[in-house]
């Protein structure tokens, strides 16, 4: 019964530490383009095949 004296406000210390970096994270900008990456991912995979696509007919002809 003892522990739980050190147990609950370390819990409750490294919950409000998860909160002020969750909260850090939203005021800096980490969530204002969600869908960025994963579209220029996919952009940049289309881009590259067509280069290719476009080598091989030049090349093969």
């Amino acid at each position: 019964m003892s522990h739980l004296v050190f147990l609950i406000p370390a819990a409750l210390l490294l919950g409000l530490i998860g909160l002020a970096a969750f909260l850090w994270s939203l005021r800096s900008g980490q969530y204002s383009d969600m869908d960025g990456a994963a579209w220029r991912a996919i952009e940049d995979d289309e881009q590259d095949r067509r280069i290719r696509r476009a080598e091989r007919e030049s090349e093969g002809g």
